[in-house]
């Protein structure tokens, strides 16, 4: 993978900020991607914070991260969503006749995403595999989850299992799966089946897409938004202040 010479400082994380298309893939690499919901439940989950933090890429998916960047360190980073690192790698098989795997949700819905990327992605051979539920996945390198991927053999394994789960399970068995890029997007797999509708450009443009998902969705997403959003401000806040306070020690010191 191409030394990636952006990425911004951001508390306990390394954030991606470069151009997709400038990365070359030479070695195994992990995409994980952090929001305001994931950089609070890190916070209260030491493992999951490790998965993030092991991450060979973290995208800034969702605006709250994009603007906490800008305001504690000075620099301007652009949202990178998981529906967007997704598009892009697809494009790259479908120009190298590549193979993609998904792994997660449910078998419906993995139906609907192979019809589609029989039509929008027919150079790409795809495998799907949808996984018994467990409230937590544990630490397998034989599991039945990762002999169906090896047998495939994908140059990228996107990953569905909700998080913190998916990112924990990704992490944990990356040395043991026999692919190139591993993934870990969520809710994607209901966007491009079409089993949930992203809300369109227009609202993701005004950088309101999180208001849309909220009003379609509001028993899953009022807590995500409505409880973690302020518990993500008063750590942003927090952090300001304690930087601050440590400018002015050392101002008075000189």
């Amino acid at each position: 993978m191409k030394n990636i010479k952006s990425t911004i400082p951001f508390i306990d994380y390394s954030i991606f900020n470069d151009d997709l298309r400038q990365i070359v893939f030479t070695r195994k690499t992990l995409i994980n991607t952090i929001n305001q919901y994931s950089f609070c439940v890190a916070e209260q989950d030491t493992k999951f914070k490790t998965a993030l933090q092991g991450s060979d890429i973290l995208l800034p998916d969702g605006e709250a991260i994009v603007s906490a960047v800008r305001r504690l360190t000075g620099q301007k980073i652009k949202k990178i969503a998981g529906a967007d690192i997704h598009l892009h790698l697809l494009q790259e098989l479908e120009q190298k006749r590549g193979s993609c795997f998904y792994l997660g949700s449910s078998e419906t819905t993995l139906l609907k995403i192979r019809e589609r990327m029989a039509i929008q992605f027919p150079n790409v051979r795809v495998g799907t595999f949808s996984p018994p539920f467990h409230t937590e996945f544990s630490h397998d390198k034989k599991s039945q989850k990762v002999e169906v991927v090896n047998a495939f053999q994908p140059d990228v394994l996107f990953v569905g299992m909700t998080a913190p789960k998916q990112e924990k399970w990704a992490y944990s068995h990356k040395d043991y799966l026999d692919v190139k890029i591993i993934c870990s997007i969520g809710a994607v797999f209901d966007f491009y089946a079409g089993t949930v509708e992203r809300p369109s450009s227009f609202w993701i443009d005004l950088k309101l897409e999180w208001f849309i998902r909220l009003l379609k969705e509001p028993k899953r997403m009022w807590k995500r938004y409505l409880y973690y959003g302020p518990v993500f401000i008063g750590i942003i806040l927090k952090e300001k202040l304690s930087r601050l306070i440590g400018l002015l020690c050392v101002v008075c010191s000189l």
